[in-house]
């Protein structure tokens, strides 16, 4: 789709995350959401962050990671995923370092759309 413009994260469940943070950022230089820096590519930052196994941020217990989309226009992009028939979270939320929503694959899997801002 013409509104998604990278990855704009990856998220999964672990049994302890600060030492799997602190593994990823050792062997590979990817800098965790709690670090000093977000892992920037060249097309945009991306959060790369551990979350507890028993963490339900991700919608069902059964999914193991969520990806974080990074898009253009958020609310132009949700009217267009309504329009196909996608299912989307009705919650919303806007934080200093941008907008976020969530829709859901046909498998039930939650997905998180973010908005950055400029």
């Amino acid at each position: 789709m013409k509104n998604v413009t990278g990855f704009g994260g990856f998220f999964f469940r672990s049994k302890d995350p600060d030492a799997m943070a602190a593994w990823y950022q050792q062997h590979f230089g990817i800098n965790t959401v709690g670090g000093n820096e977000l892992w920037i590519q060249q097309e945009g930052p991306t959060v790369f962050a551990p979350f507890k196994q028993d963490t339900t941020y991700f919608g069902h217990k059964d999914q193991q990671f969520m990806i974080n989309f990074r898009v253009n226009d958020l609310d132009v992009l949700l009217k267009e995923l309504s329009a196909a028939g996608v299912r989307i979270d009705e919650k919303r939320q806007d934080e200093p370092y941008g907008r976020f929503a969530w829709v859901y694959d046909p498998e039930g899997n939650k997905i998180e759309l973010w908005q950055p801002l400029e």
